[in-house]
């Protein structure tokens, strides 16, 4: 895998838009991952229902990192009522949780309300897009590791599509901060009253033309030229206290220091403690 972490949001982003599908590969072929997704292609099969599924630790493991749910993972009992839900009822568990994840796997999974019946397991479509879900989020939580910023934009890019209106970028955490970001708003504002935060975001951002790469990509750029700025700012203001600090010990000596500065500006990513 290539690391990118130390490097500015806008040469990240160039670096992996062009070794995206390479690293991908990468991925498949690693032995770790090679392993899980033969497992899960020769094995899914054999699940019927949730209670099936729940008594395959690899392949429930594999399915919940497929959808970014390896946080969840230890919670079983819960995660067996989400799959077991009736999504058509308002007051079913999967539509009382916040976090939009959850909806999404149960709608990726596709069992009954019941939990006793799916036909997707011996679908092989569905088997190729678990697996491609899979490597998705494996990739782009590596990004993230490497670069926090860019695992967020990257998550927007793949999302925004989807999303119908503001409350739904809202729901999600990623999403809301990458918007708050690329519009210029303050962090603070996301513990305000809801309704004004969507009615803030609709007037700012074109929700039906989400779905319009070319749009979602002027977001990015936004995004990414706020975030480095900012970056800028942080590192230039940490090296101006660094500097500062020297001026003068507790005996009100000189101490003098070298600083690189050059090094400094060079990751415009990188914030000095």
């Amino acid at each position: 895998m290539i690391s990118v972490y130390g490097l500015s949001t806008s040469l990240a982003l160039r670096i992996i838009d062009k070794t995206e599908d390479k690293e991908k590969e990468m991925i498949e072929s690693e032995a770790e991952h090679q392993r899980a997704i033969e497992y899960f292609m020769e094995n899914i099969e054999n699940v019927e229902t949730v209670d099936d599924l729940m008594d395959d630790y690899k392949l429930y493991s594999f399915v919940m990192k497929a959808y970014d749910l390896e946080d969840q993972i230890f919670g079983k009992a819960m995660m067996e009522k989400v799959l077991k839900s009736n999504i058509e009822d308002d007051e079913a568990l999967v539509n009382r949780l916040t976090d939009d994840r959850f909806e999404t796997f149960y709608n990726a999974m596709g069992f009954s309300e019941d939990g006793m019946a799916n036909l997707n397991t011996v679908d092989d479509d569905w088997k190729a897009t678990i697996v491609a879900a899979y490597v998705d989020t494996t990739y782009v939580n590596s990004k993230a590791e490497d670069n926090e910023a860019l695992g967020t934009l990257l998550e927007f890019r793949r999302k925004a599509a989807e999303v119908t209106s503001a409350y739904e970028i809202l729901a999600d955490e990623d999403m809301a901060e990458f918007v708050r970001t690329a519009l210029g708003l303050p962090d603070e504002i996301a513990s305000g009253d809801i309704d004004k935060q969507a009615a803030l975001i609709a007037r700012r951002i074109d929700i039906d033309r989400l779905g319009d790469a070319d749009y979602v990509e002027s977001l990015v750029q936004k995004y990414v030229a706020i975030t480095d700025a900012n970056a800028d700012l942080s590192s230039t203001n940490a090296a101006v206290q660094l500097m500062s600090s020297t001026i003068s010990t507790s005996s009100g000596s000189f101490v003098p220091v070298t600083i690189d500065i050059e090094s400094i500006q060079g990751f415009s990513g990188y914030k000095l403690r």
